[in-house]
């Protein structure tokens, strides 16, 4: 007697047919990026166990003459570890930025599927290859140098090929509330690092990488045989990425009986009847012309300020949770969890809020402003008792990673969609990588400033950091003031000014 049909299946075959390649392109660019910051998380929780507190674990069992760091792994074992450590930080973070600015001009020129799959097997090798330092007993600061810079650059092509496929795929309706959502992956993967790096971190840390570096390969592979980069490629229909309106752009993108054309410039019944044809597709928008864009400039020079903060918190809480709160390097680790737990609820909130309003600038803004005193408190009386730390965490983790979300995800997904491209959405992966690539810059700044500024004190870094905040906030204010315009102009309509 054969058994009915499966629940699951029989559930997927009642969705529509788009809703089930969206549904598979969210879960699988979900998991590549997840595994791509899972693959990041590692070195801030090993650094604690690369220099660790020797004078804690008892006498020198080598009885050489150096009994202060004879638990260390050289060369981190000088008094100069931090510099080191921040060396490490800029190697990936500086190639990374690089990088970030070529891979846009590549994403679109190549098929996001073979680039993203490709770069994730490459990502997953240099992060093993850093692990394996510890099983083949080296202790050359370049080895460990070199693989850095080579995984920040392979590292480039995973969100220019994420935002364009998820961009491809959903219009502007939602897009913030479905992209904060999907977005946590950025703070799911951090989590998961966290703890897959403290699984390993105490007894034999290059496990730390190795596991990371196998999970970022497998999802790598899968993505591979399974990723759809356009609807069309299905012969679904593509989203409507900006509201067209009678009194405004081109009156050629507003046909009459014929019903609204898709981005393409194919109305529903061209599309289906007639083939693609190769002289139709658009052709990619240069580095210069998705700077035109309007909005482009601003967000990208705010996220820089933004990722500085949010890159500092990746890299140095766990260090500094060790040294002010003086936990272990495990439990340091599972708490600096709780930032990214926060910043998935601010991810949410921001595109949520930014959805209803219709300002993007405004929200992120008004979170970025809140921040500043939220980071003095938490620096002053965050570690004023386990629960005190973990809600201050949490808000923290929210108003910084917020912003940095909404503007990664939904901004770029906007502006490579912009309505002065006339629906050409080849501009998706280089818009993207401009905005992230500078915000890249900062993310280089911030571990490396930390780094300098910590021997003189953690307050130094914080106030380091609300001034970042700040500056973020008022790189966006000719566009805060530009919504509000937007806003004030139906208003006074309706009053009858």
């Amino acid at each position: 007697m054969r058994a009915a049909l499966a629940p699951g299946v029989r559930l997927l075959r009642a969705l529509p047919r788009e809703s089930r390649y969206r549904g598979l392109t969210l879960v699988l660019t979900f998991l590549s990026y997840t595994s791509y910051h899972l693959s990041r998380k590692p070195i801030s929780i090993v650094k604690s166990q690369l220099h660790p507190n020797c004078s804690a674990l008892g006498p020198n069992p080598h009885n050489d003459s150096n009994s202060t760091t004879w638990c260390s792994w050289a060369p981190f074992d000088g008094d100069n570890y931090k510099e080191l450590f921040g060396a490490l930080d800029n190697a990936f973070l500086v190639a990374y930025a690089i990088g970030m600015f070529i891979s846009g001009i590549f994403g679109e020129r190549l098929p996001l599927r073979y680039y993203l799959s490709g770069g994730m097997v490459l990502s997953g090798l240099f992060t093993a290859l850093f692990g394996l330092g510890y099983f083949w007993d080296i202790h050359v600061l370049w080895y460990f140098i070199v693989v850095q810079v080579c995984n920040g650059l392979v590292q480039t092509t995973g969100w220019p090929a994420v935002v364009a496929c998820v961009g491809n795929w959903f219009g502007k309706g939602k897009r913030g509330l479905i992209m904060g959502i999907w977005n946590s992956h950025t703070s799911v993967g951090n989590i998961l690092g966290s703890l897959i790096a403290g699984a390993w971190v105490s007894s034999a840390w290059g496990l730390s990488f190795v596991v990371p570096g196998i999970i970022i390969t497998t999802v790598g592979i899968i993505c591979f045989f399974f990723l759809v980069e356009y609807p069309e490629d299905v012969d679904c229909s593509p989203p409507v990425h900006h509201v067209m309106t009678t009194s405004e752009k081109d009156p050629e993108a507003i046909t009459s009986n014929e019903g609204p054309l898709s981005l393409s410039g194919q109305s529903s019944v061209d599309h289906s009847n007639s083939p693609k044809e190769p002289a139709e597709e658009p052709e990619a928008i240069s580095f210069l012309g998705a700077l035109r864009i309007p909005g482009v400039v601003e967000f990208s020079l705010c996220l820089l300020f933004a990722k500085l903060v949010s890159y500092t918190f990746l890299y140095w809480l766990p260090l500094y949770i060790v040294n002010v709160a003086h936990f272990g390097a495990k439990e340091a680790g599972d708490l600096s969890t709780l930032f990214d737990v926060g910043g998935i609820l601010g991810g949410i909130f921001a595109g949520l809020i930014s959805d209803y309003t219709g300002g993007r600038a405004t929200t992120c803004c008004v979170m970025l402003v809140v921040a500043a005193p939220m980071l003095f408190l938490y620096n002053h009386v965050g570690q004023n008792g386990i629960g005190t730390s973990i809600a201050m965490l949490i808000i923290c983790g929210a108003l910084v990673n917020g912003p940095y979300a909404l503007i990664t995800t939904a901004v770029s997904a906007d502006l490579g969609t912009h309505e002065s491209l006339k629906g050409n959405a080849k501009a998706l992966s280089t818009v993207t990588a401009i905005i992230d690539g500078t915000g890249s810059v900062g993310a280089a700044l911030g571990p490396l400033l930390a780094g300098l500024i910590s021997p003189t004190g953690w307050n130094n870094v914080f106030y380091m950091l609300i001034a970042a905040d700040v500056l973020a906030c008022l790189l966006l204010a000719r566009v805060v003031v530009k919504e509000a315009r937007g806003w004030c102009g139906p208003m006074a309509r309706q009053r009858g000014y």
